[in-house]
């Protein structure tokens, strides 16, 4: 098969590589019929994440059909549709049992275009199946439920719940890409007062225009902010010390700072300025756990999610995919997805 394989800081390459087989009774192996490029997959192509061996297929998000499945996976057969969850979960270990698990005990995790091979290929084999995807509805259109593999509950798990988005909240979203926006999207549903998007490119401002309330590079409101009222809940969404920084200052006194942006340098924590702050902050990695819930509203259209996928290709494009997303403050590419053609 074909896939995109990793070779090194800065080098990968869209190569011909074996298929994959079953390799525990849990598996399952997944036919992709979408993938997408995360912002993560760029922190590895530039070395942030030493652990990903040169040789791993790298990718964790997909939504494709069951070719095969190992002895002990009793709610999958090859032929249902499914959403391939960013995170593998044993379902037995207690961080599973207690829904964390992105934390999984039981080899599992973000394992997926980290330690085994990922997604963006041809195949891919699906380890712990009956708990790391998810049944796709047919009314729920493939780039819609690919954002279910990460994307969204990211932005409602990190983000949103983490950071105790509420009723008539002022809430500011640092970083306006596809993960920001999501965020954006997801914390409507709780009724904030104002929902700010802050970022530093126009064309990912032009976006977070048509959804959130207001719109800038830090500035004017960011400034009225750290002198004013404050914030209630500031969300990391750009994964860059300045941000971070911009959140820490619009924050209010008691409020909360959810960091969902993946940080591959050291990021300072001004405690000179928030120690009297009361500032609650808050990190965390995906669980997926709410994906079922979003879903449902996805299906019954509680929640609108199609703008962010900008940018569609053929899976054999999946370098250029890769080229337009790492510059998305030019291109203005939000989410790129990789079709099977």
């Amino acid at each position: 098969m074909r896939a995109l394989v990793y070779h090194g800081p800065e080098h990968s390459s869209w190569d011909t590589v074996p298929d994959p087989a079953i390799e525990a009774a849990t598996d399952a192996l997944v036919r992709v019929d979408a993938t997408t490029v995360c912002g993560t997959d760029l922190h590895i192509l530039r070395g942030d994440l030493p652990d990903v061996k040169p040789g791993t297929v790298l990718g964790h998000e997909a939504v494709g059909a069951v070719v095969e499945v190992g002895r002990d996976v009793h709610g999958l057969r090859p032929g249902h549709e499914v959403i391939v969850s960013s995170v593998s979960a044993c379902g037995r270990c207690q961080a599973c049992l207690d829904t964390l698990r992105g934390q999984c005990r039981g080899d599992g995790g973000w394992i997926l275009g980290n330690r085994i091979n990922g997604t963006q290929a041809q195949f891919v084999r699906v380890p712990f199946a009956d708990h790391s995807t998810y049944r796709r509805p047919p009314a729920i259109p493939i780039d819609d439920a690919l954002l279910l593999a990460e994307v969204l509950p990211t932005a409602y798990e990190v983000g949103v719940r983490n950071g105790h988005v509420g009723p008539g909240d002022t809430v500011v979203v640092v970083g306006a890409g596809p993960v920001g926006l999501a965020t954006v999207a997801v914390a409507r549903l709780y009724s904030p007062r104002r929902i700010i998007a802050v970022d530093l490119s126009e064309a990912r401002l032009e976006a977070a225009a048509a959804v959130a309330d207001a719109a800038e590079v830090p500035g004017k409101m960011i400034a009225e902010l750290s002198e004013g009222p404050g914030a209630d809940v500031a969300i990391e969404a750009s994964g860059a010390q300045e941000g971070f920084v911009l959140c820490a200052q619009a924050v209010r006194a008691g409020g909360h700072i959810a960091n969902i942006g993946t940080h591959g340098r050291p990021v300072t924590l001004h405690l000179e300025s928030l120690w009297r702050k009361n500032v609650t902050i808050s990190t965390g990695q995906v669980d997926t756990s709410s994906t079922p819930w979003l879903l449902e509203l996805l299906r019954f259209g509680r929640l609108s999610v199609s703008q962010l996928v900008t940018h569609t290709f053929g899976l054999d494009r999946m370098e250029h995919a890769y080229e337009v997303f790492s510059r998305g403050a030019t291109t203005g590419a939000l989410k790129v997805v990789l079709h099977r053609e």
